[in-house]
């Protein structure tokens, strides 16, 4: 096998990784009228939620702290660290332990969930030649709609089968043949050098104040704000006969096109600039659609010129950073800021529904596109501004 063919199969296989991270949400998400019945005794109906969200807890907590911890303690070791933690974690669930076992097992599952999300991105920019980062990183972006509807499409029959058990059992096979696969084709990590400690809040302070590491993450904050959030609340406000097959070409259309315009975008214009392109396509399919008063076209090229934000933003990272440390740290702001926007999404969206309507479903689209676009055209012009004062 020659070191091309190596570096392809490698890539591969850290997006199975991400498959596998992402199904850490899907497993849960999409049988969770099966575990709520399955739980229905426990009495703590409330609490039933965070079997979804409790994964993310860690991640809106220690996501850039997961960064700093897989620049310093080496990337291979802690993604396999974390694929061997998160095939132990499904095991145990798979048991269907009392509840509030199940929920603190899956706050451990996000520890690995933020490892892999922050270390797999890193060694695929890491191993990519510059001229394929593009296509690479476009490439890891689909990891959470693909693992979605395969789980969807063959995870959900799986439970009908064979029940609740079964696909948690699958699921930490997946995860546990995914790190010997990796085990085996990574190369080993280097010394790193001695990092001096920072407390956690310095160490977002001196994060966030980069320009360059922080510039993706808080991109995608914009972008997460949305993306779930839209997919949740728009079914009222489209065409009743049309719903369901517009439902699921919103985030096949976002996949589409990032695999393939947005990639092809890359090689004349920076990641930054595509996905501004993204965010103002957004913007403009948005306004189409309040215009048309919900023609679901529009709904869809909503999610379609989003596809361009959710290659690029992570083709960014190493444009934007050169090293491996900062790489890290760029994507664990990323894993971070995701988490927040997941979770704060869809309450936003639903407040300003509350208030205004279709019209608040709307703005909040809107203000959140716009801010997108002012964060990479705040941040580039900062960017270049401290490099002119560098070069005097």
């Amino acid at each position: 096998m020659t070191q091309a063919q190596k570096s392809v199969l490698t890539v591969f296989l850290l997006w199975f990784a991400g498959l596998g991270a992402a199904t850490q949400f899907a497993k849960f998400s999409l049988i969770f009228a099966e575990l709520s019945a399955h739980y229905a005794n426990s009495g703590a109906g409330p609490l039933l939620g965070f079997l979804v969200s409790g994964i993310s807890l860690l991640g809106i907590v220690f996501g850039l702290t997961a960064g700093v911890l897989v620049a310093r303690f080496g990337v291979r070791r802690l993604l396999i660290g974390g694929m061997i933690l998160g095939a132990v974690a499904s095991l145990i669930e798979g048991a269907l332990p009392p509840l509030g076992v199940m929920l603190g097992v899956r706050l451990i599952e996000g520890l690995s969930h933020l490892v892999v999300v922050v270390a797999a991105p890193t060694l695929i920019s890491q191993i990519t030649k510059p001229r394929f980062q593009p296509l690479a990183m476009s490439l890891w972006s689909t990891f959470f709609g693909v693992a979605y509807a395969l789980t969807a499409w063959f995870g959900t029959p799986l439970v009908a089968a064979f029940g609740l058990s079964s696909l948690f059992y699958v699921h930490a096979v997946w995860m546990f043949a995914m790190a010997a696969a990796l085990w085996a084709v990574l190369p080993k990590d280097n010394p790193a050098a001695p990092v001096k400690s920072l407390g956690l809040l310095r160490q977002h302070f001196d994060i966030y104040t980069d320009p360059a590491r922080a510039a993706p993450g808080l991109a995608w904050l914009c972008y997460t704000l949305t993306f779930v959030a839209i997919l949740t609340v728009i079914p009222p406000f489209l065409p009743e006969e049309s719903r369901a097959a517009v439902l699921g070409i919103m985030p096949l259309a976002g996949i589409c096109v990032s695999m393939t315009l947005g990639v092809v975008l890359q090689r004349w214009i920076a990641p930054v600039y595509v996905v501004v392109i993204g965010f103002a396509s957004a913007g403009f399919a948005t306004l189409g659609f309040a215009l048309s008063a919900g023609n679901p076209v529009f709904a869809v090229l909503i999610f379609a010129a989003l596809g361009f934000v959710q290659g690029a933003n992570f083709s960014a990272v190493p444009a934007l950073n050169p090293t491996e440390e900062a790489r890290a740290h760029a994507q664990g702001a990323v894993a971070q800021m995701g988490n927040l926007g997941n979770a704060l999404g869809t309450p936003m969206i639903l407040f300003m529904i509350g208030l205004f309507g279709f019209g608040g479903l709307i703005a909040f689209a809107l203000i959140a596109y716009a801010a997108g676009m002012a964060v990479h055209l705040g941040l580039a012009r900062k960017r270049a501004v401290l490099a002119r004062r560098a070069a005097i």
